[in-house]
């Protein structure tokens, strides 16, 4: 049975497992992070839309500079980006069956047909064998962008609504 988190004074509702109940209070704490960054509310739900884009993409160890890259070329919220992408982290244990959907994804629409056996373990000469990059991640990119997009579009309306919100109070 999962260890339940001790019920506050302030809290109603059922209790939560403890990792759920750290989660939460994680969350509680920090967020106002976004909301408290002198920007314009586009800026800020820009640069969170495009972090939460790059945060879905297979590019693994590029993802944080891709979206700060972006975002400044954009000319909007570097922050907001770089804290987005990172937070996207936080679904770290469902992003392997995320990155398999997108990959047979990505398949389908390039019209290939997945190979039989993938390879999950890969060493530093596999990143840059261009086969391996037509093989595997350029569906996966490709399928990415089906759960990519709409992501950034939904976080893009979400924080801007968010930060004026918290702007009119």
């Amino acid at each position: 049975m999962p260890e339940l988190a001790p019920r506050s004074q302030s809290s109603y509702g059922p209790r939560l497992p403890a990792p759920l109940a750290r989660l939460k209070e994680w969350l509680n704490a920090h967020h106002m992070t976004l909301l408290a960054i002198v920007d314009t509310p586009h800026s800020i739900a820009l640069g969170s839309a495009i972090g939460i884009f790059f945060g879905f993409t297979p590019l693994y160890s590029l993802k944080t500079l891709l979206s700060i890259a972006v975002a400044w070329i954009c000319r909007c919220n570097k922050i907001a980006a770089a804290i987005a992408v990172t937070l996207h982290d936080v679904l770290i244990f469902a992003m392997p069956a995320i990155y398999f959907a997108e990959y047979k994804a990505g398949c389908w629409i390039l019209q290939r047909p997945p190979p039989r056996h993938i390879r999950f373990h890969l060493s530093l000469h596999d990143y840059l064998n261009f086969d391996v990059f037509r093989r595997l991640v350029w569906p996966a990119f490709v399928g990415s962008l089906l759960i990519a997009v709409p992501s950034a579009v939904a976080t893009y309306l979400v924080m801007r609504l968010l930060v004026r919100r918290a702007r009119a109070e």
